[in-house]
């Protein structure tokens, strides 16, 4: 069902403001109010990355007064295959920087607050508490669980979406109202079990079809038009070209927004449990070697690099001479058959490398325990291509 409209109507239009708006004031539904309530908001879009691109241009088309822009981090060649706020000129500035300017290139009118810093339990609650409406493109879990927990205490509604290759979902998390992210996602993914666009791919026009559809959710609840999507989850398949709807609940035991909530608890429980989970397991004696010494061992020879990323990746680069092991692969080795496919010399030492390291790390301690005298690489290929051959492309 409808729920009234966020933000109050500012003040009358100018002639001006009628011309550019004209196709929003012959909406019935939408009109001259709801045209001065879109001018009154103040948005925050969390990324301007895949999903942040096209929500931040047709909310500044839209006539969005205010938006806020959080991100950290630099524009790079491989972000131009689908964050469309930013052009190759734009490589090596910050995010927020590039994005503010193709938001003004939009709508000169709209104000553009630039938060270039990340989300953190110590700055969550003060930057989402200047805002009406959060919508949320981050591209990773303590980030997402982060946000949905500074809205939920707020009780400011969190538009989200997510992709991933062919895929996307998009929902309204909305505490007191629906669920809160927490509700139907109570639980944190171990790190890499569920892999990220960095590693698996993305259709660049994927975020198109999400962020759009993030941006009407935002429209819709800024002017009280519609129904949004509070207590449904929508599922995008775009090989198939489906659009799913799932219904979703508040959970009453919800340690975020439910009974289970601790209301003294330090903000993002998420991001501090998987920071803590990573000391836990960082180190241990792990052996490793960097991205020259391997480059040194491969020289003198009898030694095995095993490849543990993806196939699409390999596409993108690799290291001359590795073998190919995918995770799952050594997941499912035992004890009698440690490298799957794979039969090195007895003795020889197993180099492992992924993208960055993690991966890598995981496959060695498991490969360790099953007697194999495996060495972790050092940050991975991404390292090897930065120290030994710069002349490989990069993802």
């Amino acid at each position: 069902m409808g729920r009234p409209p966020l933000v109050p109507p500012g003040p009358e239009l100018d002639p001006t403001e009628r011309t550019r708006y004209a196709r929003h004031l012959l909406l019935p539904d939408l009109g001259s109010v709801g045209q001065r309530r879109l001018r009154a908001a103040r948005l925050l879009v969390v990324g301007a990355g895949g999903l942040g691109s096209p929500a931040l241009l047709y909310l500044a088309a839209a006539g969005v007064g205010t938006l806020g822009i959080v991100d950290d981090d630099v524009v790079e060649t491989t972000n131009l295959q689908r964050q469309v706020v930013h052009g190759d000129a734009d490589v090596g500035r910050p995010k927020t920087s590039s994005a503010a300017d193709a938001v003004r290139a939009v709508s000169p009118m709209t104000t553009v607050v630039e938060h270039r810093e990340r989300l953190t339990a110590a700055n969550a609650l003060d930057v989402v508490a200047e805002y009406d409406l959060v919508l949320d493109g981050a591209d990773n879990f303590p980030t997402r669980y982060l946000v949905g927990d500074a809205c939920a205490r707020l009780g400011v509604p969190h538009v989200w979406g997510s992709v991933f290759r062919f895929d996307g979902q998009v929902s309204v998390w909305w505490a007191g109202e629906g669920p809160c992210y927490a509700c139907v996602f109570p639980s944190v993914p171990p790190p890499d079990a569920v892999p990220s666009c960095a590693v698996g791919g993305v259709l660049g026009a994927v975020c198109a079809s999400v962020g759009s559809v993030m941006a009407t959710e935002a429209v819709k609840l800024v002017t009280g038009v519609g129904e949004p999507l509070v207590g449904r989850l929508l599922v995008h398949d775009a090989l198939r070209q489906t659009w799913d709807e799932l219904p979703v609940r508040a959970d009453p035991g919800c340690r975020v927004c439910g009974s289970g909530a601790d209301p003294v608890r330090p903000l993002g429980w998420a991001s501090q449990r998987d920071d803590d989970a990573a000391t836990a397991s960082a180190g241990g004696g792990r052996p490793s070697v960097t991205a020259v010494g391997l480059r040194d061992a491969l020289a003198l020879g009898d030694v095995l690099l095993v490849d543990v990323r993806e196939a699409g990746e390999r596409e993108v680069v690799g290291i001359p001479g590795s073998a190919w092991l995918p995770m799952d692969r050594v997941r499912a080795g035992s004890d009698a058959d440690p490298l799957p496919g794979l039969d090195p010399p007895p003795g020889v030492p197993v180099y492992v490398v992924c993208k960055t390291g993690a991966r890598s790390a995981e496959a060695v301690d498991l490969l360790r325990s099953r007697g194999v005298q495996a060495v972790d690489v050092e940050g991975g290929v991404l390292a090897w291509v930065r120290d030994v051959d710069p002349s490989l492309p990069t993802y």
